[in-house]
């Protein structure tokens, strides 16, 4: 039998080359950075050459490392699935699941009792620590994202279109000066999410205003904290009005009535033999349904 490198080495080698990043890897691996490089060395050492090109943080794969994936990525997903066909043999099937903590919380969890009543059997393993599109097939089966649009690679199904709302404290529209020009803004904090990051611009574009600055712009990776902190009067928020109707928060007010249509989309994604995974199938088609969405 020809020598393969080792499982550790290859596993780490195809996380690596799908995150970029040898830090992100590690943390899906439950590794140290260092261990996971040794990993990567040893893979190279086998192979006889270089599969990155290292730059800074990064990690990029050259013409080689390119070529290996394309080959060894499809068998590494073919074992995991084997084993993974075995393990789920029995009456509990399991849908890893990656979400955003906001759109679970006002628009998932709420509607999960039913699925439960539906399939008892259908259990999820709920992940909300971002990067869903490149996790997986490598720690999730399927992922709930808010971007531009997916890679064409996968199979996506978009779940809303949506209207950016700014989004202050009640107060706001109650003081002795209260907030009822756009030019205001110039005084307030603009809060932005990260996987959104050009709501603002994009809002503050459409709205005839493109030399409107704030006093400042914080980013925060939490859609309820960005809630939370509008609440408080730390600002105002750029989100979608799902955020602000499903927030049923009567301390929130929806500032101008200036509606902008959102770059982005909450989408449902995955591998696209992944649809053929029963649990992965079932969660599909169920939350299609739920949100009561057209069929494809």
């Amino acid at each position: 039998m020809r020598r393969l490198p080792p499982l550790t080495a290859i596993e780490a080698f195809v996380q690596v080359a799908r995150l970029g990043s040898v830090k992100t890897a590690a943390e899906e691996l439950a590794l140290s950075a260092p261990a996971l490089s040794r990993r990567i060395q040893a893979m190279e050492r086998f192979i006889g050459r270089p599969l990155f090109d290292r730059r800074h943080q990064a990690m990029q794969l050259n013409g080689d490392g390119e070529r290996l994936l394309a080959q060894m990525a499809p068998a590494l997903d073919s074992l995991t699935d084997a084993v993974e066909s075995i393990t789920s043999a029995t009456d509990v099937m399991r849908l890893r699941l990656g979400v955003l903590p906001l759109f679970a919380t006002q628009r998932l969890f709420p509607r999960l009792p039913a699925l439960r009543a539906l399939y008892p059997e259908l259990h999820l393993d709920i992940d909300t620590a971002g990067h869903g599109t490149s996790r997986l097939g490598e720690g999730l089966d399927a992922a709930i994202v808010l971007q531009r649009d997916v890679d064409p690679a996968l199979y996506a199904r978009r779940l809303d279109r949506n209207t950016i709302y700014v989004i202050g404290q009640r107060d706001m529209t109650l003081d002795d000066a209260p907030i009822t020009d756009p030019r205001q803004l110039a005084m307030l904090t603009a809060l932005v999410h990260r996987d959104i990051p050009d709501t603002f611009a994009t809002w503050r574009n459409a709205a005839g205003l493109g030399d409107l600055e704030p006093r400042a712009i914080d980013h925060f990776d939490s859609g309820a904290l960005m809630l939370e902190a509008v609440a408080q009067g730390l600002g105002v928020a750029f989100m979608h009005a799902n955020h602000f109707e499903d927030a049923h928060d009567p301390r929130l007010v929806r500032l101008f009535d200036i509606a902008v249509e959102s770059p982005y989309s909450y989408w449902f994604v995955c591998r696209p033999r992944a649809l053929q995974q029963r649990p992965v199938k079932l969660f599909h088609d169920w939350l299609i349904a739920a949100l009561g969405l057209p069929d494809d």
